[in-house]
């Protein structure tokens, strides 16, 4: 894992390629993802059935087994170890709870002379949620995703999710049923994205679309958008840590890695303003490395995504970080909430020793889809106002039309739009 110093000569060139990690490469599968979409719109469950073949090992012969069997999922439930029913439901409690304060309210406002001006907050009616299956099973991201569209009051949750070799996962199967057994059809990447899009068959059109995935899926999220909303064009996961002199290195080095293990692209960044603890968390690393479950995947990443870098003191750290705009931004200093405050950018904050990156993931309540590659700087993390839309309030009395009515009529005019001009005198004069 490399260490950059601040100082070093070539340090812009190399923080340059930091910054340059979020260009994915989706000009290299855009037009396989356009033929997946033209496929599904156009031949809709029979393409489906000849992606899942291809991609997921197995062969459906009728649209009613694209559909995972609710009495699948309460079974799946019924037989989950009680410890990790007990973590689910934690999770889902906090979760549930945290995004319940995010609810936005209708209003009206009155004004003295009979206008009335307001703001009316609806959930969509279906929304869309995919879920990752490929390489591992992610039952958080269901519970993450599905959880606000609920609080949100959407009328219908469809599920898309690739299922090989149709064996799908049991803790995965336990989660949707704790969700209420959403319609869930088993159907992965690309081919899901487009046929919630627009519909096919068997699986209803939607009208937003959420959820992780890989590049294929990325792609397709970006080129139906319009047709739907989605939440966001995500890439591979990333953490960012500051830390000083403080900081414990085990700590940081675990923490760098629990992004590593996730992906061979994720990236792992930590800037600090201590060489000691620099160069104590690269010896850290290789040691945790030995015992990972997926080493070879985690040693990629922190090899070739991953960086330490070197500053002269925690202010140039801050501005660094808020360039980088991670996903995930761990502050571990001897006061983080002292540097809350000059945090521009970052997708999600944990603050102090104490918590680490995964709390988030799975338990504290904040939503852990997030925005990756510098996305930060513009996008939000996954919540409620995803699943629902304004609509502006309007209502003039006689009088506020006569008091307001030829200011509007006269910039109607300026504009060269007679007719809207003369609706609102019509108005006035009559």
């Amino acid at each position: 894992m490399k260490i950059i110093d601040i100082n070093d000569p070539g340090f812009d060139e190399k923080f340059k390629e930091i910054l340059n990690r979020g260009k994915m490469d989706i000009e290299n599968v855009e037009g396989i993802v356009r033929n997946i979409i033209k496929e599904v719109k156009n031949e809709g469950n029979k393409a489906l059935f000849r992606h899942i073949a291809k991609f997921d090992k197995w062969e459906p012969q009728t649209n009613k087994e694209l559909e995972i069997d609710k009495s699948l999922m309460k079974k799946a439930y019924e037989n989950l170890d009680e410890g990790l029913k007990k973590a689910l439901h934690l999770a889902y409690d906090r979760i549930k709870a945290y995004h319940e304060k995010q609810l936005p309210k209708s209003w009206l406002d009155f004004e003295e002379n009979g206008t009335i001006l307001g703001q009316k907050v609806t959930p969509v009616e279906r929304a869309g949620v995919y879920v990752p299956g490929g390489k591992a099973f992610y039952p958080s991201s269901l519970l993450m995703n599905v959880i606000p569209a609920i609080v949100a009051g959407v009328e219908e949750v469809i599920v898309t999710t690739p299922v090989i070799e149709n064996k799908p996962n049991e803790l995965l199967l336990a989660a949707l049923y704790l969700c209420g057994c959403p319609k869930t059809f088993k159907i992965g990447g690309a081919s899901a994205i487009a046929a919630l899009a627009y519909g096919t068959e068997t699986i209803p059109k939607v009208d937003v679309i959420t959820g992780p995935g890989n590049i294929f899926v990325a792609t397709a999220k970006k080129l139906v958008y319009g047709e739907v909303n989605i939440d966001m064009i995500a890439g591979p996961s990333e953490i960012g840590i500051i830390a000083d002199e403080n900081a414990k290195p085990n700590y940081l080095a675990i923490d760098l890695l629990s992004q590593a293990e996730h992906d061979e692209m994720a990236s792992s960044i930590l800037i600090t303003d201590s060489k000691e603890i620099a160069d104590m968390c690269v010896i850290k690393v290789y040691e945790y490395l030995e015992n990972l479950e997926r080493k070879e995947i985690a040693k990629k990443s922190i090899e070739n995504r991953g960086a330490i870098i070197v500053t002269n003191d925690l202010n140039e750290a801050i501005e660094l970080m808020n360039m980088i705009a991670p996903e995930h931004l761990e502050i571990i200093t001897a006061n983080p909430f002292e540097l809350l405050p000059e945090i521009k950018n970052a997708g999600a904050i944990f603050l102090g020793e104490n918590t680490p990156e995964p709390i988030g993931d799975y338990i504290a309540g904040p939503n852990h889809t997030l925005p990756t590659g510098g996305t930060a700087r513009f996008y939000s993390p996954l919540n409620v106002e995803v699943f629902m839309k304004k609509s502006s309030i309007i209502s003039f009395s006689k009088k506020a039309i006569e008091d307001m009515g030829e200011e509007c009529a006269i910039l109607a005019h300026t504009e060269g739009l007679s007719a809207h001009e003369k609706s609102v005198l019509e108005r006035i004069r009559h």
